[in-house]
Formats: C-alpha cells, structure tokens, sequence
C-alpha cells in the first residue's frame, strides 16, 4: 500500500506540486485579438496571477494533512453507445468519455480533448493514478478523430500511451500550447501545433480554434515545471461557440474570455480536484466556481468534466457531482442548463443563431 501511495504521488506529481515558437499563429483581426499572451520569463511560464497558486509548503501541509473522501475500486462499468460519426453543418454535440476526455462533434469535425484510455496516468505504465472506472466510450467506438485539443502536459491530460493510439489510427491535428510538441515529437506524433494565448487557427471552412488562458500550471519531470504552457481552447463555428477550459482554477481570465468571444453555446467546465479549496481552489475550480463560470460566460449549456475517474484530491468519487446539484441549485441552474451527463453519454446542444 505504501509503495502504491508513493507511486501515485510521482505519477501525480503535476497535478499535486502546487508551488519557442508557435506552430501557428492568429493573423491580425482573428478572433483571439484583445488576448494577452502570455508572460514567460527564461524559461518559464507564468499565470496572469503570477502569485495565485500555493507553493511547496503549501503542499507540504496538505500531503501531511489529508482526509480524503470514499472513493470505490475500480468498477467494470459498461460502455455507452457509439456516438454518431458525425454532424451535420451548424450542429452541435457534446459526449462526456471520462475525465477531462469530451468528444466534440462540430460541423462535420470530430474534436477530442485531453484524451486518456490508459489504465494510469502517470510517467510508467505500471504506477501512477489508477482509474476507478473504464472510459465511458469504448476507444474502437470512437469515430474518426480530425483534432485533438490538449490543454497541458499533466499524465492525466496528455497520455502517450492514447495519443500515439489515436495518431496511428486516425493520424489527427494536434492542438496545445508552446513548448508541448517536444513530448509529442519524441513518440513520433508529428502533425502538431503550438500556440500561445490569443493565437489559433482555422480547423475548416467553418471551424475556427484559439487557445486561451487558464490558471494552472504545467509539469512532467522534476526539472521542467511550467516550461511548456497551459491553456483552453474555444471554438467558433456555424452560429455556435465552444469553450474548453481544460484545467484550470477561478480567475481574472475568465471576464477575459467573455468580453472576447461574447456569449457561449457550450461551456466545458472542470469541477472535480476542489478539495481542500485553501490548496486546491487557485488551479482547480470548485462546483459553486464552475456554476458562477456559467453565468459569467452566459453559457447556453454547461457540462462539467474532470471528476471521478482519478483520485487526485480530498474530494469523494460522489461527492463532486454533489456538490455541482447543490452549486445549480444555489444559483438557479436547470439540470438543462448544466447538464450533468453519464460516463458515456452524449447531448445534443440547441443552437440559436
């Protein structure tokens, strides 16, 4: 057990240790104008906050403190059914897989994001985080990937082992930020772009991509904290807009986000690795920060993600989507507003022009 607890502490050591050029940039008057890049210095990269997140001993403090809540061993749920191969020209459709793994199928893409199909997330195949449960998908049921969104380099957002699947078999674009294709090239995924904040791309005639700021961090060894960056992604289509925010805790970049694009048809929102707030609130966002995203975003629909798959935090398996029914219900959220949808299942969104 002690062996386990410590090999789950390495291979999450990204996630727990709170402490160069674009491969294609925005052309003047894109939709990522007004975005701030983002500060780096040597190195380094840093939050609009540079001073938002807790350091070592914050910690230190936590990993000598903690009570976390139940979670279940891992369970051979079912798969849910294949999701279409696609939509058609101004349809939207969001499938929650685990994770912080979403299918979004946009006018005729297939997107995926953050996609993780290993049994651990960590830097072996033999430690790390284990999951409690299978993807919601089956990985044969996926349809055609075209675009992989990768928000940042943590094991539990860019797994190898899943992304070297998915290049082999549907050789996709891949989206991040600067300085993550190195990890990508040395196992042999090529067709990847890098951006910084406010720069993006156009995925087809209709389909349009720009990554945007986050409040996390980035790491995979010891050595290369925050030397690669980390970011959401949103995208523009036929009368739809879609915000990925991949990881990421409540922060000024949000009301940045809002003025920019105006309001969303779809917001993906990280609910789960909240507790205890004091550590984990500054790059982790809460279910009541989720439901106030919402709100601020004027999102259409919500649908939170990053729960109960790993146990990264103090957190409960059920006690996250708990807390998101009590977050809507304090703020006055329908169940259609933000949808708390199954491992596996998949929504159609109402578009409105």
């Amino acid at each position: 057990m002690r062996m386990k607890v410590i090999f789950g502490m390495i291979g999450g050591m990204a996630i727990l240790s709170l402490v160069m050029s674009a491969g294609g940039g925005a052309a003047p008057g894109s939709s990522g104008e007004g975005i701030e890049p983002a500060r780096h210095e040597g190195r380094r990269f840093y939050n609009e906050d540079p001073d938002a997140l807790p350091g070592f001993f914050g910690m230190l403090k936590w990993a000598l403190g903690r009570h976390p809540g139940s979670w279940h061993s891992y369970r051979d749920l079912p798969p849910g059914p294949p999701p279409p191969r696609k939509v058609g020209p101004g349809e939207l459709r969001v499938t929650f897989i685990n994770h912080s793994t979403v299918l979004i199928q946009m006018d005729g893409l297939n997107i995926l994001t953050d996609p993780v199909y290993s049994r651990r997330a960590g830097p072996v195949t033999w430690a790390g985080m284990e999951r409690v449960r299978p993807p919601g998908i089956r990985f044969e049921d996926l349809p055609p990937i075209q675009v992989i969104l990768l928000s940042h380099n943590h094991y539990d957002h860019m797994d190898m082992p899943t992304l070297v699947r998915l290049n082999q078999r549907d050789q996709p674009l891949v989206l991040t930020g600067l300085g993550n294709s190195k990890y990508l090239s040395a196992e042999g995924i090529r067709d990847a772009r890098e951006f910084d904040w406010g720069q993006g791309m156009a995925l087809s005639d209709s389909v349009r991509a720009t990554f945007v700021p986050a409040q996390h961090f980035s790491m995979r060894k010891v050595y290369d904290r925050d030397t690669a960056l980390w970011g959401g992604f949103v995208l523009e289509g036929r009368g739809t807009r879609v915000y990925f925010a991949g990881d990421t805790g409540w922060g000024p970049h949000l009301e940045e986000i809002h003025s920019r694009f105006g309001d969303f048809t779809l917001a993906i929102l990280p609910i789960g690795a909240f507790k205890p707030e004091w550590f984990m609130g500054p790059a982790h966002m809460s279910p009541r920060d989720a439901a106030r995203a919402h709100v601020l975003l004027k999102a259409r629909v919500s649908v939170p993600i990053h729960y109960g798959t790993f146990q990264l935090a103090d957190d409960g398996e059920d006690e996250t989507p708990e807390e998101m029914r009590k977050a809507m219900k304090a703020a006055g959220l329908s169940d259609q507003e933000f949808r708390i949808l199954e491992f596996g299942e998949g929504r159609d969104v109402p578009i409105v022009d």
